[in-house]
């Protein structure tokens, strides 16, 4: 405790030197329109703040510290008619620059309004970016943030990016994580209306970004101004009674979102809040079992931002989320009320100062407290570990509960400190440091019957056990420094960046020996003979970047860096609680060891801008992934003593490789029609799917493997198209359609469920492909304005408009939902809803 208070009072005095990641810079440059001569002395005003400057010597003018958004900007000077610029987007971590020209007037004149447009080709960006701001936001046919990141280029539907997993992803929210650090994913749910803009970063991300192997999504969050806004949401996919339609979920969401001033130009606030409920597409099952609601989901963020000067802002925020639902397997059909309820909640508290305290120096220092809890089941006295009932067949469950109780809890308080200091036009320098201290608590009470690799149960095995208890308090930080150099205005610009992270998992790790007190029976017996202290993790990650203008509309961009992940806390602290092992139930053992997973990787690539609104980019990129998690077994599984696996532990033995090319055409500034064309040509190997898959191959008796085959997720061919189409009558359309081949899956035989066909076949994993997956979302809108500030807005949402069937997943005989023909093996049907907005 002492080490930690020193390490946050050290953070403090030293965080000057802050930037969160979430804020950009304006600059550019001012001419008299006629002479072309720069101007001396124009006012600079971010309307609706106290933020502003004005020009040098040269014309010049500069204002960091912005929080990424879209601004208008003011430039006003005696003997110029003033200029207003609407719209000005400022991006996270990226210089916006305007070129402005004002005009001589020896009269005064009201004020132009200037329309700004964002540059084609960002020169300073040495990443692949790829962002969404608040207005595409509302247009898309998209429900939540997991649905906006599967619209970008080599991004699969279930999140992995560029070959990567799912869990590979980091997720930011105004630059703090909101991450489950135990199962993976992101922690929590954000209304759409409170998106300002979303970004990803999938090759190439900056030093300033950690504990993401695959890709960085972030989030920036709106924030009050001086107008009072209401906007008011109501969506359905059932506004006709009756069971005739059966194409909707019964779905019901409701948004509220409220900004204004407290104190003019001081004190602001903003809220967003989102409600859903819903039977999900299984309600015809469901309904059987359960009242509506199935799915209910509140989320929603509170920020109150408080100009204390014209320097200093401080913020206060708060994102919450309650999600409550039951999940669906479709061999539980008849006996749903046998599985478990779930239920997550989450808050996230957060208090920032962003101090201006030169004008080319700001740092930012931010304290986050987030609590995630996660509960499976209702009462852990209520656990049956009675083995099910199955029909003849051993085909659906028809009696029986699901042995399965849980309850997590993790709190994370987190210290970071950023800077950033521009000595010049042409360079700018950041660094921070961040300290993360958790409780991380976990009791899982879990049996399983065993199954064969076909996926028949077992009824007389008796069932694995994969309950756990443990309680710790470990310990994460990191500290960075990146420096971006542009060698000339709009010439080459480098970037160069070292992180170094650390993980204290503060506990210890069991030194196990397997005895054979029955050798008659084969049987085996774990004994822990001692306990040694788990050591500290360190990870030193270089990054660079480099971007060269080939000509004025042709720019290279090369990127090369490492990455890592340091493990989820229950890969390392599972089951290895003293009492657990020494009773020696526990199938699979965690390792407090587990060194980061790592990855080397590189790209290369071209933008290119066919005319004022086109763009084409070609990228090629390539990944190297090591130290992967898997599990281990150190026994024969036939070595068992009364359903006590005991042999099994996570290990960083697996590898993996993924390389691409991305073609990606745009096309923006165009008021009738914009949108982009994507296709990726991808290909990922390795040699383990997920993390328990060597204690299932030693279940199964297959061989460890050592050879790479692709992965679950590898998608050869991929493309995306997004159309936003302003049609007459005032009607705007939103296209989103994708394709993919079809991903991996193993063929391999069976007649009975128990035995392969063949028995002299050769076990191969994903060895076959599905069909491919063709999916067209639309949404359609019009808007009727009553007023300059009150409107109301009709619109139609409809997912999967040709209700294909894209498969998910076959079985070993290669049909698509499996020997019960599954429908949860192909991804969500069509469905269509209707909602209205209104805004004042």
């Amino acid at each position: 405790m002492k080490w930690f208070v020193t390490i946050i009072f050290f953070q403090l005095c030293f965080s000057v030197m802050g930037f969160a990641g979430v804020d950009g810079i304006l600059e550019g440059k001012i001419i008299n329109k006629e002479t072309k001569e720069p101007l001396i002395g124009v006012t600079v005003s971010i309307v609706g703040t106290t933020q502003g400057t004005s020009s040098d010597l040269e014309g010049n003018f500069h204002i960091n510290n912005l929080i990424a958004g879209s601004y208008d900007i003011r430039f006003s000077n005696v003997g110029y008619q003033p200029a207003l610029y609407k719209a000005v987007v400022v991006r996270m971590g990226i210089r916006t620059r305007l070129s402005i020209e004002l005009v001589p007037s020896a009269v005064e004149l009201s004020e132009v309004e200037v329309t700004a447009e964002r540059p084609l080709i960002e020169k300073d960006v040495t990443s692949t970016n790829f962002s969404v701001g608040s207005s595409q936001v509302e247009k898309l046919p998209v429900r939540n943030i997991q649905d906006i990141i599967t619209l970008f280029p080599s991004v699969t539907a279930e999140g992995n990016v560029r070959g990567g997993k799912s869990s590979e992803v980091v997720y930011l929210v105004d630059g703090l994580p909101l991450q489950d650090v135990i199962g993976g994913g992101v922690g929590g749910s954000l209304p759409k209306s409170s998106i300002t803009e979303l970004s990803i970063q999938s090759g190439g991300f900056e030093a300033e970004f950690g504990n993401a192997l695959s890709g960085v999504v972030n989030i920036i969050t709106r924030r009050g101004s001086n107008k009072h806004s209401l906007v008011m949401r109501i969506e359905k996919d059932n506004w006709l009674a009756g069971n005739w339609n059966t194409e909707n979920n019964k779905s019901t969401e409701g948004e509220l979102t409220l900004s204004g001033p407290i104190f003019q130009d001081k004190l602001y606030y903003f809220t967003a809040n989102t409600v859903q409920f819903n039977d999900t597409r299984w309600w015809q099952d469901f309904q059987h079992f359960f009242s509506s609601p199935i799915l209910s989901d509140l989320g929603g963020i509170a920020k109150l931002n408080y100009n204390l000067s014209s320097r200093i802002n401080l913020t206060a925020q708060s994102v919450y989320s309650n999600k409550k639902w039951r999940d669906y397997e479709y061999s539980w059909r008849f006996n749903l009320g046998g599985l478990p309820s779930r239920h997550r909640s989450s808050i996230r508290s957060t208090a920032t100062i962003s101090h201006t305290l030169f004008q080319n120096f700001h740092y930012t220092v931010s304290y986050s407290n987030y609590n995630l809890t996660s509960k499976i089941g209702e009462s852990k006295d209520q656990i049956d570990i009675t083995p099910y009932e199955y029909d003849f067949f051993l085909q659906y469950v028809i009696s029986g509960n699901r042995a399965w109780w849980s309850e997590t809890r993790q709190r994370i308080n987190t210290i970071k400190s950023d800077f950033v200091y521009q000595p010049n036009q042409n360079n700018v320098l950041k660094a921070g440091v961040e300290i993360n201290q958790y409780d991380i608590f976990s009791d899982v009470v879990k049996f399983e019957p065993q199954k064969t690799y076909f996926g028949k149960v077992m009824p007389d095995e008796p069932l694995l056990n994969f309950s756990s208890n443990y309680h710790y308090f470990p310990r994460t930080g990191a500290a960075y420094f990146q420096e971006k150099l542009e060698v000339d205005r709009d010439g080459a610009v480098v970037n160069l960046g070292f992180r170094w992270d650390f993980l204290d998992s503060r506990s210890e790790r069991p030194v196990v020996e397997y005895t054979q007190p029955d050798t008659l029976n084969n049987t085996y017996q774990s004994q822990v003979t001692k306990f040694v202290k788990a050591s500290l993790k360190q990870q030193l990650s270089p990054r660079m970047g480099l971007s060269f203008p080939l000509m004025w509309d042709l720019l290279l961009v090369m990127n090369y860096g490492h990455y890592f992940q340091f493990p989820l806390f229950d890969y390392l602290y599972s089951g290895i609680n003293p009492q657990q092992l020494r009773s020696g139930v526990n199938v699979l053992v965690g390792n407090p060891d587990l060194k980061p997973e790592r990855t080397h990787a590189w790209e290369i690539g071209v933008k290119y801008g066919i005319d004022e609104k086109t763009l084409l980019s070609v990228t090629y990129f390539k990944k190297e992934f090591i130290d992967q998690i898997d599990s281990k077994t150190f026994l024969p599984s036939k070595a068992r003593a009364a359903g006590d696996y005991g042999f099994a532990e996570y290990i960083n033995n697996a590898f993996a490789n993924a390389e691409g090319l991305e073609f990606v055409l745009s096309r923006h500034r165009d008021e009738n029609i914009s949108g982009s064309l994507s296709y990726s040509l991808m290909r990922t190997e390795g040699v383990s799917d997920y993390v328990n898959q060597g204690l299932n191959l030693a279940q199964w008796g297959f061989p460890i493997l050592n050879e790479p085959y692709p992965l679950s997720w590898d998608q050869l061919h991929t493309v995306k198209l997004t159309v936003d189409a302003n049609l007459p009558f005032g009607i705007n359309c939103n296209a989103v359609w994708s394709y993919n081949t079809g991903r991996p899956y193993t063929y391999f035989p069976t007649r009975d469920g128990y035995t392969a066909e063949d028995s002299m076949r050769v076990f191969i994993p994903n060895n076959a492909r599905l069909p491919g997956s063709s999916t067209l979302n639309l949404k359609f809108s019009k808007t009727f304005a009553f007023s300059k500030n009150i409107s109301l807005q009709f619109y139609g949402d409809v997912r999967n408009l040709f209700n294909a069937e894209n498969p998910r997943w076959a079985d070993a005989n290669g049909r698509i939902g499996g020997q019960l023909n599954d429908p949860s093996a192909y991804y969500d049907p069509r469905r269509f809803s209707l909602g209205l907005r209104y805004e004042m």
